[in-house]
C-alpha cells in the first residue's frame, strides 16, 4: 500500500484505495489556471472533493526548523468514555471546529489483537471479552502513537469487526500536527497516557450507550439483539464499573452529553489552537535571512561546465528561447543530470561471461531499490530522463507550493511507493532558490524512514543558499546539479537564473487568466 496525504484520516472507517491519479486534481499543460487557494479562507472551504477522497488547499506548513529537526511534536488528545458513548462525534466535532488539514483521527478499535481459533469460537458466540484491556495490542499501539507524535510514517492495522480478525493490507498514516486518539481504553496504560497531552472524557447516559450500541452492532457489525445484549450485559457494563468510569479522574476535561455539549468543544478548540500557535515555524524566513559565507559543501557536485554544457544552459536561460527549444534542451541537460545522479549510488565489484567464454570483471548496483521522488509540478518533468537511463524504476510525488500570505512552503500532496524506506531515492526538482521545498521534501523523505545517505537531490539550477540551507540540515544528503548561481532577488527567484521553469516548460507563462497570486515554483 502506498502512502497517502491530503486528507483528514481516520483510521477505523475510511477504506478508500487512494487510486486518483493527480492528473484529475490538477490542469493539463497549457490550460487556463484556476486561482491558488493555498491560505485558510471561512467563506471558502480550503478543500477539493473527487470520488474517493478530500484534497485540502490549504496545505500542511512546515514541521521542522531550519535544522531539518522537528523542535516540537504533534499535539495529541485524548478521548476515553464508554462504548458508544459518542466518541468519535467529539472527535469529528473537534475536528470540523478546528478548520485545519493536518488532523488525524486514530481509533482504539484498530488495535484489537489477532485472535486465536479458540478465541475467535469464543467472538462468534459473544463469549470473548472485547471490553478488557487484555483485548487489545497496547506494545503496538504505544508504539505507533509514539511514532506518530514523533511526526512519522506509520503503519496502522485494519480490525474487521465481522470476522474479528486484521486485513492483510494495513493503513499507512502520516502528516499529523494534531492527532486525535480515541477509545475505550485510552486511559489504560501508563506509557500510553504519557503520549496524550490532552486528556478528555466523554461521559454519557448508560441507557443511551446501550442503545447506540444495539444499533451499531446490528446494522454495522452483523450482530443479532440477543447477542448484542448478551455481551453489554456479561463484559461491556462491568468493564465500565471497574475499568473506564474511574479513569475519569485522570481526565483534564469531562464532556457531558458527548457531542451535543458545544460549550466543551469550543474550551478545547481553543486550547488546541493556543499550542498549535506556540509550533508554528518561520523556515522560508529564517533561510532566507541566513548569510551565507562558507564554501560550497562537499556534497554537493556540479556538473563540469562543458562546452556542452555551457551551451545548453545558454539555450535555456536565454528569454528568447522557443517552448519547443526549451523543452528539447532542458531534456538533453537532464539526462546528463540524471547520469551523472547515478555514479554516486552504490555498486560492487562482479565478474561475468562473454559470449565469447571469457570473464568479464565489472559492476552492479548494490542495493534493494531505486525509487524516483519529483517535486511537483516542475520536478515532473526529470522523471523520463530517469525512466530512460533507470528500468523498472518507481515514481513517487510531493506536492509543496508556496503559502502566498505567510511566504512558507506547504505540502499539499504525497504519494510515495510502498517500503520506499529501503531504497535509494533520486529526489528531483528543476530549480533550488532558499531551499524550502526541498527541505520539506527531504523532512517527508526522512519521516517515512528513508536513510538520509540514501537521498540524493538532483536540480537543474540552484542559488547558494539553497545548497547552503539543505546541506547545514541535512549533511548526508548528496546534491547534484548543472550550475549554482550566486544570488536571489527580492522575490527570491535565482539571479541569474531561469525563469519560471515550469511556466517555460508547460507553456504556461504570460496567460491573462493567470493569477498574480500563484506560487512561484523558483522561490522554494
Amino acid at each position: 500500500m502506498e502512502t497517502e496525504y491530503g486528507k483528514i484520516l481516520s483510521c477505523r472507517s475510511d477504506s478508500g484505495s487512494g487510486d486518483d491519479s493527480l492528473d484529475r486534481l490538477l490542469p493539463p499543460a497549457g490550460a487556463p489556471r484556476r486561482k491558488s487557494a493555498t491560505s485558510m479562507s471561512k467563506t471558502e472551504p480550503p478543500l477539493l472533493r473527487t470520488g474517493t477522497r478530500t484534497i485540502y488547499t490549504a496545505g500542511r506548513p512546515p514541521w521542522y526548523n531550519e535544522h531539518g529537526t522537528q523542535p516540537k511534536e504533534a499535539f495529541v488528545i485524548g478521548l476515553c468514555g464508554g462504548s458508544a458513548s459518542g466518541k468519535t462525534t467529539v472527535a469529528n466535532k473537534i475536528i470540523e471546529a478546528l478548520d485545519v488539514p493536518w488532523v488525524v483521527l486514530l481509533s482504539m478499535d484498530s488495535f484489537y489483537k489477532v485472535l486465536s481459533p479458540e478465541e475467535q469460537v469464543l467472538a462468534a458466540s459473544n463469549d470473548y471479552n472485547f471490553d478488557h484491556p487484555a483485548a487489545f495490542d497496547f506494545e503496538l499501539l504505544v508504539a505507533t502513537l509514539r511514532k506518530l507524535k514523533q511526526g512519522k510514517s506509520v503503519k496502522i492495522p485494519v480490525y474487521d469487526f465481522t470476522t474479528h480478525s486484521r486485513h492483510k493490507d494495513w493503513k499507512n498514516v502520516y502528516g499529523a500536527s494534531v492527532i486525535i486518539f480515541e477509545g475505550i481504553m485510552s486511559f489504560a496504560d501508563k506509557q500510553l497516557l504519557q503520549l496524550l497531552d490532552m486528556k478528555i472524557f466523554v461521559d454519557t447516559d448508560s441507557d443511551i450507550r446501550l442503545v447506540r450500541r444495539l444499533r451499531r452492532d446490528i446494522t454495522e457489525r452483523g450482530r443479532d439483539i440477543e447477542g448484542v445484549i448478551k455481551q453489554y450485559n456479561k463484559f461491556v457494563k462491568p468493564a465500565f464499573d471497574q475499568y473506564i468510569e474511574p479513569a475519569m479522574r485522570l481526565a483534564d476535561i469531562v464532556v457531558p452529553r458527548g457531542g451535543c455539549n458545544m460549550v466543551a468543544i469550543d474550551l478545547i478548540v481553543q486550547h488546541v489552537y493556543s499550542q498549535l500557535e506556540k509550533r508554528e515555524l518561520n523556515v522560508r524566513a529564517l533561510l532566507a535571512s541566513v548569510q551565507q559565507t562558507h564554501p560550497l559543501p562537499q556534497t554537493l557536485c556540479v556538473l563540469e561546465s562543458t562546452p556542452q554544457v555551457k551551451g545548453l544552459h545558454t539555450i535555456i536561460r536565454n528569454k528568447e528561447t522557443s517552448r519547443d527549444e526549451f523543452i528539447f534542451y532542458s531534456k538533453r541537460l537532464m539526462r546528463l543530470l540524471i547520469e551523472r545522479a547515478l555514479t554516486f549510488l552504490p555498486s560492487q565489484t562482479c565478474v561475468v561471461q562473454t559470449p565469447q567464454g571469457q570473464q568479464y570483471e565489472g559492476r552492479h548496483f548494490n542495493g534493494k531499490g531505486i525509487t524516483g521522488v519529483s517535486i511537483l509540478r516542475a520536478g515532473e518533468t526529470m522523471e523520463p530522463a530517469l525512466r530512460a537511463v533507470c528500468k523498472d524504476v518507481r515514481i513517487g510525488k510531493i506536492l509543496i507550493q508556496t503559502n502566498m500570505d505567510s511566504g512558507e512552503p506547504e505540502l499539499h500532496y504525497l504519494r510515495l511507493p510502498k517500503d520506499i524506506s529501503e531504497d535509494h531515492v533520486i529526489l528531483m526538482d528543476s530549480t533550488v532558490s532558499t531551499g524550502a521545498a526541498a527541505m520539506m521534501a527531504v523532512r517527508v523523505l526522512l519521516d517515512h524512514e528513508v536513510q538520509e545517505d540514501r537521498i540524493v537531490l538532483v536540480s537543474l539550477l540552484m542559488a547558494e543558499l539553497g545548497v547552503h540551507s539543505v546541506a547545514y540540515a541535512f549533511p548526508k544528503v548528496k546534491i547534484i546539479t548543472s550550475a549554482v548561481d550566486k544570488s536571489l532577488d527580492d522575490s527570491l527567484h535565482v539571479i541569474p537564473g531561469i525563469g519560471d521553469f515550469g511556466d517555460r516548460y508547460f507553456g504556461t507563462d504570460g496567460l491573462d487568466d493567470w493569477s498574480e497570486e500563484e506560487d512561484q515554483e523558483p522561490s522554494c
